[in-house]
């Protein structure tokens, strides 16, 4: 009986690992390494190669030392909807605040030469490519980019001036003409309450001393940060 019942058992046993099937493997090794170090993703349109994004990443960088200074502003869609051509105010405004900007590097014992690209060598909508090859028309080492966009808002009080205030916003970057890369990059954003003035002849005047004193703030503020930046081995 006891026999029986054993191999009766066994043919148990026996037919259950006849009808053991093996998972498929996966492929995938608890120990093995599976570290991201390159874009696993498609980008047809990227100007970068992979090769290049990985020197770029892992490579060592330092501006030099003596540096030729090229300045370009960017005009703003603000600027560009509206005629400012016939405006006196605005333009002189505008030159204003590329002196300014070209003081601000002229101040730093780095800063060899300062020049600026005119509207001719780039378009409309220039693309880096197209301000890169400007700077080295001009024999610049590092291009500095700017753009400032700025507007007025008025509060109107019953028997008392209106209150005018403005704010600004100025972006800049500092490119690299040898490398294409951006060592230094900026926005600030600042804004001035006023009143008209009793020698202000009118509202347009007032507002254009309030909205040039916010962007003055904003240009006072990045040239401490150029100089920081400059003065950085």
């Amino acid at each position: 009986m006891k026999q029986l019942i054993a191999m009766a058992i066994a043919a148990i046993l026996l037919s259950s690992c006849g009808t053991y099937k093996q998972l498929p493997s996966t492929g995938y090794a608890p120990n093995s390494d599976t570290s991201i170090t390159q874009s696993l993703f498609s980008d047809r349109s990227s100007t970068i190669s992979e090769e290049g994004i990985q020197k770029i990443l892992d490579g060592h960088y330092k501006l030099p030392q003596q540096l030729r200074v090229a300045i370009v502003k960017l005009d703003n869609p603000q600027s560009r909807n509206r005629d400012w051509w016939n405006d006196e105010a605005y333009l002189k405004n505008q030159q204003s605040y590329l002196d300014l900007f070209a003081d601000k590097f002229k101040s730093s014992p780095r800063v060899t030469k300062t020049s600026i690209i005119p509207d001719l060598l780039v378009s409309k909508t220039p693309s880096f490519t197209n301000i890169r090859e400007a700077a080295v028309r001009m024999q610049a080492d590092i291009v500095v980019v700017y753009a400032i966009s700025s507007d007025i808002y008025a509060r109107y009080k019953l028997f008392t001036k209106p209150d005018i205030k403005a704010f600004a916003t100025t972006q800049l970057i500092v490119l690299d003409v040898r490398t294409g890369l951006v060592p230094f990059s900026t926005i600030v954003t600042k804004d001035v309450l006023s009143q008209k003035k009793k020698e202000e002849v009118d509202d347009a005047e007032t507002r254009n001393r309030i909205q040039q004193e916010a962007v003055l703030l904003t240009i006072n503020d990045i040239g401490e940060k150029i100089k920081t930046f400059l003065d950085t081995p």
